[in-house]
């Protein structure tokens, strides 16, 4: 840093942030997403079986298990964000290159071949489909902006 540090402003305090990781627990993810998300994960360690041989060469390692677990918790602050008590497929795959990217051992051939994360996991999200999830009409409370208080959106009781 060449400059001094601008004054930070305080966003959320701790409680409130608790408050919002707990709103993000209770997102609902249906069982076809978590399936989903360990399809996508697994195929980065096993991409010749999804048809894109040419690939395999590119990747020294894939991800491991725990992307899976974090592209769901990723997907159930997504849909908190976007006002949704439920997850939806397009919220996994949009999280997905964010989750994964990092965790994708590229081979020398790819850094010689500029091929990057992103082009390997453009490859796999095309060729895994989206699951199909059936979604019931309900009306969702938004959260727009953190109140002065204690006082944050939580999802409804069911």
């Amino acid at each position: 840093m060449t400059s001094a540090l601008e004054t930070i402003q305080t966003v959320l305090d701790s409680s409130q942030l608790i408050t919002l990781q707990r709103a993000a627990d209770s997102v609902f993810v249906d069982p076809a997403l978590i399936e989903y998300a360990v399809r996508v994960a697994s195929a980065t360690r096993t991409i010749d079986s999804l048809g894109l041989g040419d690939l395999g060469r590119y990747v020294t390692y894939g991800a491991s298990p725990r992307a899976s677990i974090n592209m769901v918790l990723a997907g159930r602050a997504l849909a908190l964000v976007r006002g949704r008590e439920y997850v939806l497929p397009q919220d996994i795959r949009e999280i997905a290159h964010d989750v994964l990217r990092h965790r994708i051992v590229l081979s020398y051939e790819a850094l010689g071949d500029n091929v990057s994360p992103d082009d390997i996991l453009d490859r796999i999200l095309s060729v895994i489909p989206l699951p199909d999830v059936v979604l019931r009409e309900r009306r969702v409370p938004t959260y727009t902006t953190p109140p002065s208080d204690d006082r944050l959106w939580r999802p409804p009781s069911t």
